[in-house]
């Protein structure tokens, strides 16, 4: 992984405040920074590259739009592990994947275009595993806020 060096910090913590809904937001964000909208893309491209970012998109209220989330757990053999994770990954419903120390080591984000695509997918995921899904969905939401500085 190569190091972040200044402008990248400027440019994580800048993009974490918001992205303008414009017609040029990569040239707005930019200008904000003293560089160009091309200096500004191949900045994030890089850090995604790089994985010292893992995503850059908007944030969606799914549920807003019709859609459903939910948040499921597995426990996966830790010999099958990487091979449950891929197969697991390869879902499009699949937002997030994380490896946590736990019996239910395996936890990831299911986001469908209807609340019924949730059991679907887990249905699909059951199969081709061959390991059970549990889903958790989320009781109540709280807007967190959260922010790291880079």
């Amino acid at each position: 992984m190569s190091p972040m060096d200044d402008l990248d910090r400027q440019i994580v913590n800048t993009l974490q405040g918001g992205f303008p809904v414009c017609d040029d937001p990569f040239d707005v964000v930019a200008s904000q920074l003293g560089i160009t909208g091309e200096a500004l893309r191949a900045r994030i491209e890089s850090l995604l590259e790089h994985k010292i970012l893992t995503r850059f998109g908007p944030m969606f209220q799914i549920e807003r739009m019709g859609g459903a989330f939910t948040l499921a757990a597995m426990r996966v053999p830790d010999a099958d592990f990487d091979r449950v994770a891929a197969l697991v990954n390869d879902f499009p419903e699949v937002a997030h994947n994380y490896r946590r120390e736990h019996e239910f080591n395996m936890w990831f984000v299911l986001a469908t275009a209807s609340p019924g695509g949730i059991g679907d997918a887990i249905t699909r995921i059951q199969a081709c595993t061959g390991l059970p899904v549990y889903n958790m969905p989320k009781e109540r939401e709280y807007f967190v806020g959260a922010r790291f500085s880079a």
